[in-house]
């Protein structure tokens, strides 16, 4: 073996070995990543955690928010629209489990009605009714919003009397 070649060779090991570590978190990912959890806006889907979870965290609770059941499940919800992830930690701080969680808009029988740049949104399923939506034109949603709650409040039984 001649010193070129021995040198060629240690060069080539240090270049592979240098790559190597450059490559191993792209390829590792996070400890336990899963695949990115999906829910609509206004809607909730069921997960479990892992065990000897102490802490969950959201990054945006704007997106997402997480309401831990019994028995270890999770109740996720949608809030706004976007992406968040949750992070599970164990009482030392260690990370057992970072998973994505997706907010999409809604599916199926709704109906979005542009008037110039004011848009409203309705749930036709036969028949077409006000629905609330996040991004529909400030007047649509608080009208929306407002008659929902005083027809919650009226149902509650605790409307104002009427004259």
């Amino acid at each position: 073996m001649t010193a070129q070649s021995g040198y060629c060779g240690r060069r080539l090991a240090w270049a592979l070995a240098h790559a190597a570590i450059l490559l191993a978190p792209l390829v590792a990912g996070p400890a336990h990543a899963a695949d990115t959890i999906k829910v609509e806006v206004d809607r909730a889907a069921i997960t479990r955690m892992p065990p000897h979870v102490a802490t969950i965290v959201i990054g945006n609770p704007l997106i997402a928010d997480v309401t831990v059941q019994p028995g270890g499940l999770l109740v996720i919800t949608g809030k706004g629209y976007g992406t968040t992830n949750m992070i599970a930690l164990d009482r030392s701080g260690t990370v057992l489990s970072e998973q994505n969680i997706e907010v999409l808009g809604p599916r199926g029988d709704v109906v979005v009605v542009y008037r110039g740049v004011n848009r409203e949104s309705y749930a036709c399923a036969p028949d077409c009714e006000r629905r609330i939506t996040l991004g529909d034109s400030p007047e649509f949603f608080e009208a929306t919003i407002g008659q929902a709650s005083n027809r919650a409040t009226r149902a509650q039984g605790a409307a104002p009397a009427q004259r």
